[in-house]
Order: C-alpha cells, then sequence, then structure tokens
C-alpha cells in the first residue's frame, strides 16, 4: 500500500494555487475594511507602532490558548526590556481537577483564576497599568474596550461572549484584593507579537500566530494603527473531505476554515482521519497531537498508543501523511503572508519584517523551512525584502508595549 496520487493532490497546495489564494485573501482585506462581507474580520486594535523608546514597568497578561502566562515586564527603551517575574498555568487540569474552559465553567470563576495568576508576580505596595492580550476575536470600542464576539480554539466558558473582557477583569482583580491594576491595553496575540518585534525593528509590519491557532495583523497606514484580521476565519480555499470532515464535527462548523487547515491544534486530527480512512486505525479524535506530529514527521518508524497494531511499513505511510499536512499547512500561510504584502507594498519596494510567534513555527521540523520556500518561489528576486523572524514569547512583552503606548496617547491628549 502506498499513498495515492489522488491523496497526494488533495494536500498538494501549487505555485497557482497560492496565487489565487492570496489575491483572494488581498481582496477580502480591502472587503473587511471597508465594513462589507468577507471572512475577514479586520479589527482595529487602535494602537499605532511604537516608537522603541517607550518605558517602564508593567503587568501582562497573556490568553490565548492553552495556557495562561502572567508577567512582570520593565521596558528599558531601545528595544530592551527585562521580565520581573512570571507565571504560566494550563487553563484545564490534565489531572482533572479543574477546567476553566468547559461550558459548565461561569465567567466569574476564569476571570478569578486570571486574576489569580496575575497577583502572583505583582510587588507589594505598587501601582501598575496591565496590558491583557485576550486572543479571541473581539469588538474593539477603543485600547482598552474590547467586547468578545465568540470564543474559538474549542474554549466554551459561559457568559464571556458578549461581555467586555477587561471589565471582568478588573472585577475579578478587584474582588482578589488587586484594585492597585489597571487593564489600559488589551491585544490579541498577534498585535503583541508586532508590537514586540517593533519594539526592536520598526520594518516590522506583520505579525502572525502559528501555535495552536492560527491569526495574523499587519500594520495598516491608512488608518494609523494596527489592524488584527482574524485571518483564520479565512475561507477562499480548497477544501479536501479530510478537511470537511473536520469542519463537521468541530465545536463551530463552518468557521475558522483556514486555522483548521494550518494551526497545530487541527493537524494532528486530519492525519488522524486520514489514517483512519486509509488504514483503518482505531484512534479517538484528536488523539494524536501536535507533538506527535513534530517527531512523526522525521522518524521512519515511531512508537506511539496512537499508532498500535500499525506494521512499520504502515506507520511509514502515517508519516508522509504527517508530513503532506504540514507542508499543506506552511504553504498556505505563505499565500496569506503574500496577500497582506500585495495590499500594503504590491511592488515590494520596502524591506518588511512577518514576526512570527508559536510552537508550530517554532517546533515542527520543516514547517519555517516550507513557508519560505513558498515565499521564496512566488517572489523570487523581489524576496530578499521579506524576512521572517521568529519572536518568541511576543504577546507577553507587546503587552506591555502596548499598555505603555496607551499611557502616553492618553497622557497627550
Amino acid at each position: 500500500m502506498e499513498v495515492s496520487n489522488k491523496l497526494i493532490n488533495m494536500f498538494t497546495v501549487t505555485c497557482q494555487d497560492i496565487s489565487v489564494i492570496s489575491d483572494a485573501f488581498s481582496k477580502e482585506m480591502v472587503l473587511g475594511l471597508a465594513g462589507e462581507k468577507s471572512t475577514l474580520k479586520m479589527l482595529p486594535s487602535f494602537l499605532a507602532m511604537p516608537s522603541g523608546m517607550e518605558t517602564g514597568s508593567f503587568l501582562a497578561l497573556d490568553f490565548g490558548g492553552t495556557n495562561v502566562r502572567a508577567e512582570g515586564i520593565k521596558l528599558l527603551g531601545a528595544g530592551k526590556w527585562a521580565i520581573n517575574g512570571r507565571k504560566a498555568i494550563p487553563l484545564k487540569s490534565l489531572e482533572g481537577q479543574y477546567d476553566y474552559i468547559s461550558a459548565e465553567t461561569p465567567a466569574e470563576d476564569l476571570f478569578d483564576f486570571l486574576a489569580k495568576i496575575v497577583t502572583s508576580v505583582m510587588e507589594p505596595g505598587n501601582t501598575y497599568a496591565l496590558g491583557y492580550t485576550f486572543s479571541f476575536a473581539c469588538s474593539q470600542a477603543s485600547v482598552s474596550r474590547a467586547k468578545l464576539i465568540s470564543w474559538t480554539k474549542e474554549i466554551k466558558t459561559a457568559g464571556v461572549e458578549g461581555k467586555e473582557v477587561g471589565a471582568l477583569l478588573k472585577e475579578a482583580l478587584d474582588r482578589q484584593g488587586a484594585n492597585s491594576v489597571t487593564p489600559v491595553a488589551i491585544i490579541n496575540d498577534t498585535v503583541g507579537t508586532l508590537l514586540t518585534a517593533a519594539y526592536i525593528d520598526g520594518s516590522a509590519d506583520i505579525g502572525a500566530i502559528c501555535g495552536t491557532g492560527y491569526n495574523s495583523c499587519y500594520f495598516d497606514s491608512t488608518t494609523g494603527m494596527i489592524i488584527n484580521m482574524e485571518s483564520g476565519n479565512f475561507a477562499a480555499l480548497p477544501i479536501n473531505v479530510y478537511d470537511e470532515q473536520l469542519d463537521a464535527m468541530s465545536e463551530k462548523p463552518g468557521t475558522q476554515r483556514l486555522e483548521k487547515l494550518v494551526a497545530g491544534k487541527y493537524l494532528g486530527e486530519l492525519v488522524r482521519l486520514v489514517a483512519v480512512d486509509l488504514l483503518g486505525i482505531k484512534a479517538e479524535p484528536y488523539s494524536l497531537t501536535s507533538e506527535d506530529m513534530a517527531v512523526l514527521v522525521t522518524l521512519d518508524y515511531y512508537e506511539n498508543p496512537v499508532l498500535t497494531n500499525l506494521t512499520a511499513y504502515e506507520i511509514k505511510i502515517v508519516r508522509d501523511i504527517a508530513r503532506m499536512v504540514v507542508e499543506r499547512a506552511a504553504r498556505l500561510v505563505a499565500a496569506t503572508f503574500l496577500g497582506v504584502l500585495n495590499h500594503i507594498d504590491a511592488e515590494l519596494k520596502e524591506k518588511h519584517i512577518i514576526a512570527i510567534d508559536g510552537s508550530l513555527y517554532e517546533k515542527m521540523p520543516n514547517y519555517k523551512e516550507a513557508v519560505n520556500k513558498a515565499i521564496n518561489e512566488m517572489l523570487g528576486e523581489k524576496a530578499v525584502n521579506i524576512k521572517l523572524e521568529l519572536v518568541k514569547d511576543g504577546s507577553g512583552v507587546g503587552a506591555a508595549v502596548a499598555a505603555a503606548s496607551a499611557l502616553l496617547a492618553e497622557n497627550n491628549y
């Protein structure tokens, strides 16, 4: 048995495909900015690019997926900073002791949990401005006022959708006795990643998260602010039968179509669905993780409970499937970057840094190489002006930069 040409074609993204997808992405950006129907939400952040000289001590809270993290961050200016305390805790206990992202959990419990983590990195007696990275689609009225539109990444906590997440956090901080902390900026993790990169180098103008989920943002010179695209919801894509199966079984079918093709939350599940169909493996949904994938794509044989009762040859077939799924994800992500570049600098006359954070981009073998390869294939010599840069934990520092920027803007008015 071998992987058939039909299956290979299902997961192949050609240069022609990339061209079509990137053009569609650019058009969706324009529609979204104009307030017309689009799968890209194009949400304003109410933040301009930093100067790199923002200074001061801030708290940062990062809530975007599997874990929540709080940090004390001192911005030193000139693109430098120091971390003064850090605490990271999963939102769901592996032992089943707690689960703050289930539909049975009320908003108050989740935000009390977040507030307690913030208090763990505070220094007694200090007053803090807090930057809050909240990595879900929000309708934002100002840099400090944001209402959750809808949960993604299979998070279901009750009583948060439609509410102002900054107010929910402030109320929880007050309940925990931390009334000296004021959330002053609410951002998406993509915005945070871009702010961190731009704090170091002003050439950074696109930010992306390639991790559990997928999203991207960019600096829009027309509006003078960073725009969170919520690009995981982009839908003008070639979809195959396995993508349809995964979408149908997801929490919200018909949404986040791109994210379900490219994000770490879903790549292992796509491989499992193909392996069930092709090899008849018996495995529970989402039992093949992105961590499994990272090992599987590099080895000829991988001992794993999900792959029991398979021969060594069959496991090699699963490896080949995993490699196809990963490469497709990388090339689709590259297509979205090209769509943004086409929108902001069609002639590619300027230097552009694409700042990327996320475990998938950092740790998945061959992933970032495949993204770069696709960009080089499409741009040729002009690719020299494009640099993809890993910005580790960018959303935390970015939250501090956002808080500093918000205070500066407030003081200037």
